[in-house]
């Protein structure tokens, strides 16, 4: 199953979030959230998460940019569930990285869902929306 999709939700007071109802199955099994690329926050199911850990586990320490990703994707990282009502707890310094206050807008991304500041995500949308208009030109982007 592919997350696909955009949505509104709202932060709680408590800094809770309530994912899409067609999201909540997938992740029912676990799930962490992390810091992403472009100041968003990533939600990986569990499993999906251990399979990133394993390919960057399984790249040289010696190489700089291997360290800096580990260091990142796993510093940031907070292991949790949905609770009974679908919501997921998004803890104080990952609601600080991506500079997220209540308004947010959450994005399915095949294997994982992200969770963006709405100013952010319309900047960075789009650029990435002309870019994408461009590819008629070029053959699509392999691997």
């Amino acid at each position: 199953m592919f997350f696909m999709g955009t949505y509104t939700p709202k932060l709680d007071d408590k800094g809770r979030l309530f994912l899409p109802a067609k999201f909540r199955d997938r992740l029912s099994e676990g799930l962490v959230v992390t810091q992403g690329q472009e100041n968003c926050l990533v939600v990986w199911p569990t499993d999906v998460f251990m399979e990133e850990a394993r390919r960057a586990q399984a790249t040289p320490m010696t190489v700089r940019g291997a360290r800096d990703y580990a260091r990142i994707l796993f510093a940031g990282a907070d292991e949790g569930s949905l609770d009974k009502q679908g919501r997921i707890g998004i803890p104080a310094p990952l609601r600080e990285y991506a500079g997220l206050d209540r308004d947010v807008v959450v994005i399915g991304v095949m294997d994982r869902v992200e969770i963006w500041d709405p100013a952010r995500w319309r900047e960075y949308s789009s650029g990435a929306q002309a870019k994408f208009a461009e590819l008629d030109e070029q053959p699509a982007p392999q691997g």
